[in-house]
């Protein structure tokens, strides 16, 4: 009976053969017979990890590093052609395992247990991790020390979000969902932080994170800056990912004295010119409060200015005053604000994203309005997850 190939890896991490069959945990080069059994190819390797399949951390271990690359490749130029676009895609950089800086997990009681994990592929189900080949080893390291924190201070029933953050003090720890009173609860706090060396420990009982230990201000470094990090702000997966994709965003700027950072959060770009002038807008008032007082502290020339820019996108006409722009939005990407910038004259623009098919709708928007799309540099920050990052660059 003859055996179907897997070609490609879809958009949810199911091999896809020759016939259109989609076969999961399959890679491609592996074989396909009649009643789905797999047989491995030259690109499938052996998961590392004991919760995989089962946690929803990871969808792609099964792959080695060319297949994960092409699976990244593929997914970007599938959001263009669906636009009708094209451009030279490069060889995506793709973080290496353990590499993970922030994380969010999920914790619950189970009777006198404690389980601290990610939950599992398409479900709610937690999953307790007891290994872990994402997470940086300073992250992982908590996760035993938590779950019996977890145990004294956690009511029953009940699930909260732990996110985790390596700031330049340490580990950040902030837990979301529940309300730890009385003076014993403190106590096992500062002795659990004191204990750990933990950078903070904060803690969201519904009005907003509030340090419970933070014996000195927690920053996070970009461009040579120190910045406040506030409890679970955005900041890229790994420095890695972080790295490559300012490398890429230096690339398109070149020497510009003058750059609009859109999307701005704490300053990833708007700190990568030390030499430029640079507007930075971020709607986030705790991230662009950040950005403002670490380019305040370190003299550099950053105009920051709390605003939604998808209420109120920096018009075509205003832009027109910069020679680069830079924009990093959220996944829903930045239909309003590509509208403008495809109204503007500046010669050369930088988008980053974290989401290819809105990345192609906004990249259609430019194209239509007079710029090229003279190449795109993809990422892969989440190390083995069908999550695509990817920085483009836009030229008049």
């Amino acid at each position: 009976m003859p055996l179907s190939e897997v070609l490609r890896v879809a958009a949810r991490g199911d091999g896809v053969t020759a016939d259109g069959r989609h076969v999961p945990l399959a890679a491609p080069g592996d074989h396909i017979d009649a009643h789905g059994t797999v047989t491995p190819g030259p690109h499938h390797r052996e998961p590392p990890c004991r919760h995989f399949p089962a946690c929803g951390g990871c969808q792609l271990q099964h792959l080695d590093d060319m297949a994960w690359g092409g699976f990244i490749t593929d997914r970007i130029a599938g959001a263009l052609a669906q636009h009708k676009l094209e451009t030279e895609i490069r060889a995506p950089q793709l973080s290496p395992p353990r590499t993970r800086r922030r994380a969010t997990l999920h914790a619950e009681r189970r009777g006198r247990q404690v389980l601290l994990g990610f939950t599992g592929q398409g479900s709610h189900t937690l999953i307790d991790l007891q290994e872990c080949h994402v997470l940086a080893p300073e992250l992982f390291a908590l996760l035993a020390p938590l779950r019996g924190l977890l145990a004294e201070l956690l009511p029953g029933a009940r699930r909260i979000n732990v996110h985790l953050a390596r700031a330049d003090q340490g580990v950040d720890v902030l837990l979301d969902g529940f309300e730890a009173e009385g003076l014993a609860a403190a106590e096992r706090i500062t002795a659990f932080a004191q204990r750990h060396r933990l950078a903070r420990f904060s803690m969201d009982e519904g009005l907003g994170p509030m340090a419970r230990w933070e014996p000195d201000p927690v920053t996070i470094t970009l461009g040579g800056v120190p910045v406040p990090f506030p409890p679970a702000n955005f900041l890229q997966a790994t420095p890695e990912g972080e790295a490559a994709l300012v490398a890429a965003v230096r690339e398109m700027v070149g020497n510009a004295g003058t750059v609009a950072d859109l999307f701005a959060g704490l300053g990833t770009f708007t700190f990568a010119f030390p030499q430029a002038k640079v507007y930075a807008a971020e709607a986030a008032r705790d991230a662009i409060l950040s950005l403002k007082a670490a380019a305040g502290q370190a003299r550099r020339l950053v105009f920051a200015d709390h605003r939604d820019l998808f209420r109120r996108p920096v018009t075509g006409a205003d832009l027109d005053k910069f020679e680069a722009v830079i924009l990093d939005p959220p996944r829903a990407g930045a239909r309003e604000q590509a509208n403008e910038i495809a109204r503007a004259r500046t010669p050369v623009i930088g988008y980053v994203s974290c989401n290819p098919s809105t990345f192609a709708r906004d990249a259609e928007i430019l194209c239509e309005g007079g710029y090229t799309l003279d190449w795109i540099q993809p990422v892969g920050q989440f190390r083995w997850s069908t999550h695509v990052e990817l920085a483009a660059r836009f030229s008049r």
